[in-house]
């Protein structure tokens, strides 16, 4: 009989066993197929990580740039730009160590917008190497959130919002920034649709130089020179080179109307293309100004060691003093500045740009 009930219980305790096992396996595979991730159907991703501070931007699952907002450079930029080819064209420091780049300028990151003197705070010069004494000086660009992420097809969009605001932490001015990333015709573009509104105080932005979206290239986009500068060496320490080495810096501005290289500093024109080429690779990035924006059309603050922006509020300098403005904002009052970057991995002709050019003066907010 006591043989029997033991039996029994081993039995129960064996069936026991069994079932917990299948319900394991159960569980563990839906902890697998919980992990698995489902082949992208759009062709603009947005990859969202917060603990990196970031959204990637892959088209075709590559990397094409990223929205980053990290403490120490003073505003968000979009790091790096990315050719359809692969090629990174953005200059590398002082986020990342590099060979042979140069090393002035650090708040010159990636892509960025924001402007020399507000209300008597230069947002531009911002950065880490700035001395502690002389900070009271300079504004910072804080991101607050990022109000959407939307995939769709063959564009994707990032709404943000960021503070302008003073060393005691006043914001002057709220941003409201609408990216649109996009693939068309086999060259990548970023629609930059940013508005900008005043908090308490009336905002000035007074004339200055030092605007207002800005790209830091490349070496290989740089124009040619030979005057001595200070560079990054194979450890990526920066070294003073007494003479350049320009073997495979090849860029070329372009503006609409025609003018090359450096005489495109100081114009006011619809759009400017920095051409170059590296390896066999033909290299095209381009900014657009739109219609609707104050300045309009902009003038260029394209210089030739790689500083690549559009600065439609400071006109006395690129005038030779013949114009001047002084750009206001009543408390609660908003403007609207737009431009659209294209990167191709060709040279991009007048005609195609100025049809890009059309096309995009019917862009809205």
């Amino acid at each position: 009989m006591a043989s029997i009930l033991m039996v029994k219980r081993i039995i129960a305790f064996g069936a026991m066993v069994l079932l917990l096992c299948q319900c394991s396996t159960k569980q563990q595979a839906i902890k697998e197929e919980d992990t698995e991730v489902e082949p992208a159907d759009n062709k603009v991703q947005l990859i969202r990580n917060e603990v990196e501070k970031k959204v990637d931007v892959l088209i075709d699952g590559k990397l094409f740039t990223a929205y980053r907002y990290p403490d120490n450079i003073m505003k968000p930029v979009l790091y790096p730009l990315v050719t359809p080819e692969g090629t990174s064209i953005t200059r590398k420091y002082p986020l990342e160590k590099s060979v042979g780049e140069r090393v002035d300028h650090p708040h010159h990151v990636g892509v960025w917008l924001n402007y020399g003197d507000v209300n008597g705070l230069d947002f531009w010069n911002n950065s880490e190497a700035i001395k502690e004494e002389d900070k009271p000086n300079f504004g910072t660009i804080l991101h607050k959130e990022i109000r959407n992420l939307e995939e769709k097809g063959d564009h994707a969009i990032l709404e943000t919002t960021m503070d302008w605001r003073t060393p005691d932490g006043t914001v002057l001015l709220v941003e409201e920034t609408k990216f649109v990333f996009g693939v068309e015709e086999g060259h990548y573009y970023i629609d930059r649709l940013t508005k900008l509104t005043a908090q308490e105080q009336e905002v000035t932005f007074n004339d200055n130089k030092e605007g207002m979206i800005g790209i830091r290239v490349a070496r290989a986009l740089e124009h040619p020179s030979d005057k001595a500068e200070v560079f990054t060496d194979a450890n990526g320490v920066p070294t003073k080179v007494a003479k350049l080495d320009n073997e495979g810096v090849n860029g070329l501005y372009v503006n609409s109307q025609g003018v090359t290289g450096v005489d495109c500093w100081g114009i006011r024109s619809e759009w400017v293309n920095l051409t170059s080429k590296i390896g066999d690779e033909d290299i095209s990035l381009v900014i657009l100004d739109h219609p609707e924006n104050v300045g309009y059309p902009t003038y260029w603050h394209a210089r030739s060691y790689g500083l690549f922006a559009a600065n439609p509020l400071g006109q006395k300098v690129f005038s030779e003093g013949k114009e001047e403005l002084n750009f206001k904002l009543a408390p609660g009052e908003s403007t609207v500045f737009k431009y659209r970057i294209i990167v191709a991995s060709e040279n991009l002709d007048k005609a195609t740009l100025d049809k890009e050019f059309k096309d995009f003066t019917e862009v809205k907010m």
